[in-house]
This record gives C-alpha cells, structure tokens and sequence, in this order.
C-alpha cells in the first residue's frame, strides 16, 4: 500500500476502464516449441500498469531445474492487473484490476481468464464489478464455488459467485469495514488488504490494515455469503496494520504480516467455533535495524517449517523457523531481494525455488531454497518485468 516515500495508490490507479483484450506472444519461442517443455513451471506475474510499461499479466516459464526464467508472453486486461489467483481446478485464473472507479462508478473489477491447458494462455470469461475502490487482493474458496476480494480504498470485502465455465456472477454479499487507527495518515478509515478461506473452507479471515483487525465470518457457500463471527476477530497490536495472512498447515495457527509495524503476528485459531486469539509478535527486521520498512507478503513452507515475510524498505526476505510442536517463531536469516521493494513472492511447485517480485527495479529474481532447512541462497537467475507485484504459479507446491 501506499506509505511514506512511496508513490501513493491514487498515483498507481488513474485509470478507470478495463481494456480490451490482448495476447502479445514470443514468436521465436512458440516457433522452437518451448511452451510445454516437460521440466518447465508455467507462472503469472501481475503488475500495476499505470505510469508503468507494462503490458498487463505476463505468463512466464520456469525451468525447475535450474531456476532460469524465460518470458513467453503478455496480455493486455485493462489497468493494473496487480493480484492474481488461481482456481482450484487450474483452469480459470482470476485478476482484480486495481483502480479507484470503473464505468463511472467508485469501484474497481475482478476478470476471469480461461487457462489454455497446453500453453497457458488467457482467454477472457467475462469481467464483474468489485463493489469497492482499489481491490487489492483476489481468492478462491477451496471448493471453486466464490471468488474473494478486498478492496482497499473501498475498506470492504465482496463475494462473487462462480459460474460452472469459471466465469463471474455480480458480488452475492458486500461487508464494509468500519473503525480507524492510530497512524493517522494510513489508518484514517478501514483498509481492507487481504481475505481468504480457512483451510477447512467453513470460515473466511479478513486482514484490514485500518482497523488493527483481522475479522472472522462464517461461510456459506449455498446463499454465497459470510456472516460475522461475534468475538471471534483478533484485535491487533494499536498501528500494527494486518496486510497479508498465512495458515499453518497443520497446527491450529495463522500468521499475519503487519505492514505498519514491522512484525508477523502469531494468532492461534479455533476452528470448530471461528475464534482467533492473538499470541506473540516478532520483529520482521535484523537487530539494530531503524531504517523505514513496510512488510508485504507472507508464506509458509508446505511443511510448516518455514515461514517467509518481504521487507519493503530493507528490501529483504525474513526467514523464520517454525518450531514443529509449538510453532513458536525464530528470525534465523534476512537475504537481500537484490531488488527494490519486494512486493509478493511465491515458492514453486517444487520448493527448490523462491521467488520475489522487485515492484520498483522492475525484476523477478530467484532464490535456491533448501527443503530442510528452508534457508534462502541467491541465483544469477531473475528477469526484468516492469512493475512486477504478484507472483503466481499454475501449480501448486509439492514439498
């Protein structure tokens, strides 16, 4: 989001009309048949596009072996297609377009994309109306049936039903957010940043970096609709400022990002009833480090493990062991993104691989992953995208 010394989010979102659609391809590529190379990772990078030169999402190839990435192709879907999410079956890839009005109204979109099975490429569905300004982030029920987006200028949430072809119905249910916080120039109102299911696809958890919250609703699929679980929100530190959320794969935790703070919030989470109950918070940062800093991302390693968080400002990714019983928290590594303002990254299918998105140097750089240890090392591998901010892989990690 926006903050001191970066661009502000109204400079990012000028535009209001989705544009028509496009696919530019590498002919040299597609000529010597490298769109299906067996040991290749199909991945989609969104990105903002104004005042960039972007062309929209960019499909890109990994080769799993080597971390050597190799652009195949762009499509132009209107401005700043800036996060991404996959649908359960691999077949319909869904992107929010980041903009503070569309079609003369106080909202942005949310567009739905048919996925070529062979070479990946994007077909458009059909587009629908986010039903708040600047949508930030996308997701999908573990069950297909509704898309999730947060809409960050709006302070709310929507639901959207999907049809049986992956395309959009117009949003069943729309939460406002209200309430403000301490930070009086990024918490003057609510800010919805990030909402997705909970693994057993009952509840859905909703970071909202104005209100210091991170509210809970009960899900329900057959009306397409959330319901407030009362008492079940967890109250976060004052000018903490949830952004993004991750769940443990196995113990009964989440993991929070706090964008304004500079930590990652461990929440413990009562499945059967809804209820989340903050636990501890540990710094994102090295020791001895006061330089400006916004954390953005965070993921856990398929194995509970490792846990990740992007440091924009120290520019840098903090590694955290997760203690197997307990998932108590230790900072063990803080790599350089060899980049500027490292956005959203992603593990590929085979956790060997790392992957950062540098929002300001324009680059997506590689880093080896140990399976063990879930220790970082850089690669010479990364390639140069404009504006790159969310990173998706078709597939899902393995390992």
């Amino acid at each position: 989001m926006t903050h001191l010394g970066e661009p502000s989010r109204r400079e990012f979102l000028g535009a209001s009309a989705v544009g028509l659609f496009a696919l530019a391809r590498d002919s040299e590529s597609i000529a010597r048949g490298e769109h299906s190379q067996p040991d290749d990772d199909l991945l989609y990078v969104g990105t903002y596009t104004e005042d960039t030169k972007s062309d929209g999402i960019y499909l890109v190839r990994m080769d799993a072996r080597s971390g050597k990435l190799r652009r195949v192709g762009s499509v132009n879907v209107g401005a700043n297609p800036s996060f991404l999410a996959i649908h359960p079956n691999g077949r319909v890839l869904y992107a929010v377009n980041e903009v503070d009005k569309y079609k003369g109204k106080a909202t942005g979109a949310v567009s739905a994309f048919a996925i070529a099975t062979n070479t990946g490429e994007l077909t458009r569905r059909d587009e629908q109306l986010s039903e708040g300004a600047a949508p930030c982030f996308v997701s999908v029920d573990h069950s297909g049936r509704v898309v999730f987006v947060a809409n960050y200028n709006g302070g709310s949430i929507a639901v959207l039903p999907i049809e049986t072809d992956g395309s959009l119905a117009p949003a069943s249910h729309v939460v406002h957010h209200t309430g403000s916080g301490p930070n009086a120039e990024r918490q003057e109102a609510a800010h919805a940043h990030c909402i997705v299911a909970d693994p057993s696809n009952r509840f859905v958890l909703a970071a909202d970096l104005g209100v210091d919250r991170v509210f809970v609703y009960r899900l329900d699929l057959e009306g397409k609709s959330l319901r407030h679980v009362d008492g079940g929100d967890a109250v976060m530190r004052p000018g903490a400022g949830p952004r993004h959320i991750a769940f443990h794969p196995t113990l009964p935790l989440v993991f929070v990002s706090n964008e304004l703070d500079s930590t990652v919030a461990t929440l413990r989470f009562d499945a059967e009833r809804g209820v989340l109950t903050p636990l501890d918070a540990h710094s994102t940062l090295p020791a001895g480090w006061t330089g400006t800093n916004y954390p953005a991302d965070i993921h856990i390693a398929p194995s509970g493990r490792t846990l990740y968080v992007s440091n924009r400002g120290h520019n840098s990714l903090a590694v955290f062991s997760v203690a197997e019983s307990t998932g108590a928290l230790a900072l063990e590594q803080v790599v350089s993104t060899d980049g500027n303002w490292p956005r959203n990254f992603a593990l590929d299918p085979t956790g060997r691989w790392l992957l950062v998105a540098n929002q300001r140097s324009d680059s997506i750089v590689v880093f080896a992953r140990d399976q063990k240890s879930g220790r970082l090392t850089p690669t010479p591998e990364r390639i140069a995208l404009p504006s790159p901010v969310c990173v998706q892989f078709r597939g899902s990690v393995k390992t």
